[in-house]
């Protein structure tokens, strides 16, 4: 430890206990947030001898955001997290202007911490062809707490001549005897692509080619992810600059995935992209591979360059921004299901039944999961947040009624062919919504008035189950 990150660890414990964030009623209870500051891309997943470990983009000083470390969280269940310190600070030459994102490798008892160095120079530039020096980096730690060592892995001088400033967001894996490492990236030419490399001993890089569409999707490719799932090689994506159609990339920024075609050692083609999540809050997914071999997603429920069109209130509790629930995915008849982890099934000691409509409330922290027996559905939520299926129409709907319930949030929709089950689970100030077992997603913030949440549920021969956690041994019944 030099002395700059002797002086970053001494004002994050001050900021840090002085902070009031805790406080805050909108906390949720089963999702991952800032203990203060600012929160965004999720860091570094991994499984360490049995202990789950999520570090995440972090800026300590402002809920508005600011110079970005990684936060640390861990987690024995992927419900109950606790806050571990910030590990990962801007304490270099290369990585002076912000720890950005990237991923953890986990071998021989250590987590090898791959992420981009970011150095923004003096000087009137525009920050995408000068300006800017994104360094690759490696820092080695035991446990996610301390980092051991640093080195720079590479410089903008090894990256390809045809790109801008813009390389970033390393993500590295294992396969066979061999190291891989995707890295996104935005072309001179304002195409975005993912760099492919390899390795023999994860500190020396050789670029095997890359990863790019046949026709231009968006100028920028952020927070790139491939991995094995059920015998499909998928890429996943965040892409920048691409234009709204009909219902999809309604929001400023995607996450998308598609199934590699081809042998991605060779250069495998892209094609097919599908949005993961049609809701307002939803960027930067990564995976990881748990040790009973699931593959988990964890995403920033949240959505950068927004602040025109809506916000958070959380700010004025000196924190801002949650990671969605733990999510678990799978193939289903070629299509890419998100479900929340199994585990979540543990939280919940009440349940009820239910059939058809229903007016009352439920709990700040809830599930309901609802067959709707192919027919339409419509549920309001706090007032304010209606979710709701045409059958005619065939579209989910995801509309705020309340302006102020969204603070700013308007309306989403997902083009869903036939709708038979819904998943809903609320946490405090965050909604996620899965539809037909995860084959579609739509996740929000939101801010209603009371604790107490008020429902309206209209789903003609539907039946459901509420499920939520009391420290009484009897609840409400629907």
């Amino acid at each position: 430890m030099n002395a700059l990150s002797r002086l970053w660890k001494q004002l994050i414990e001050k900021e840090l206990e002085q902070g009031k964030a805790g406080k805050s009623r909108w906390r949720p209870k089963l999702h991952i947030t800032p203990p203060t500051g600012w929160l965004n891309d999720p860091n570094g997943l991994c499984q360490s001898q049995g202990v789950y470990h999520a570090f995440y983009q972090y800026a300590p000083f402002q809920p508005e955001g600011g110079l970005k470390f990684w936060g640390h969280c861990t987690s024995r269940d992927l419900l109950h997290w606790t806050f571990e310190g910030v590990p990962l600070m801007p304490d270099q030459p290369e990585d002076c202007h912000g720890a950005y994102s990237g991923s953890a490798l986990v071998e021989e008892g250590k987590m090898y911490l791959y992420y981009t160095g970011n150095v923004k120079e003096t000087g009137d530039y525009d920050f995408i062809n000068a300006g800017r020096r994104s360094h690759t980096m490696l820092a080695v730690s035991k446990d996610g707490r301390e980092i051991e060592t640093k080195e720079v892995l590479m410089t903008p001088c090894d990256y390809p001549s045809d790109l801008t400033c813009h390389v970033r967001d390393p993500k590295v894996w294992k396969q066979g005897n061999a190291y891989y490492m995707v890295q996104g990236a935005r072309t001179k030419a304002d195409r975005g692509i993912v760099l492919l490399y390899a390795s023999e001993d994860k500190r020396h890089w050789k670029l095997l080619g890359r990863f790019e569409p046949e026709e231009d999707f968006g100028y920028m490719w952020e927070c790139p992810d491939v991995y094995e799932l059920e015998g499909q090689t998928v890429l996943c994506i965040s892409p920048q600059g691409v234009e709204t159609q009909g219902l999809k990339y309604a929001n400023v920024y995607q996450s998308v995935t598609c199934f590699l075609e081809g042998d991605f050692h060779k250069g495998a083609q892209v094609r097919g992209f599908r949005e993961l999540d049609g809701g307002f809050d939803f960027y930067a997914p990564q995976t990881f591979l748990a040790d009973d071999g699931r593959r988990i997603q964890i995403a920033w429920m949240g959505m950068p360059d927004v602040e025109e069109f809506y916000t958070n209130p959380t700010v004025e509790d000196g924190w801002q921004h949650m990671m969605t629930i733990p999510r678990e995915l799978s193939i289903r008849d070629g299509v890419l299901c998100q479900n929340p982890v199994r585990e979540l099934a543990q939280w919940w000691n009440c349940s009820h039944s239910f059939e058809g409509s229903f007016e009352g409330t439920v709990e700040s922290c809830c599930a309901l999961e609802l067959d709707t027996a192919g027919e339409g559905l419509e549920i309001l939520l706090a007032e304010g947040l209606s979710l709701r299926y045409s059958p005619e129409e065939k579209i989910f709907w995801m509309e705020f009624t309340d302006s102020a319930i969204g603070a700013g949030r308007t309306l989403r929709g997902r083009q869903v062919d036939k709708l038979e089950r819904l998943r809903l689970l609320i946490d405090v100030s965050g909604v996620e919504v899965f539809l037909n077992e995860g084959e579609d997603v739509l996740s929000t913030r939101f801010y209603p008035k009371e604790e107490a949440l008020a429902i309206r549920i209209d789903a003609p021969n539907g039946k459901g189950i509420y499920s939520y956690r009391s420290e009484k041994s009897s609840g409400k019944n629907l």
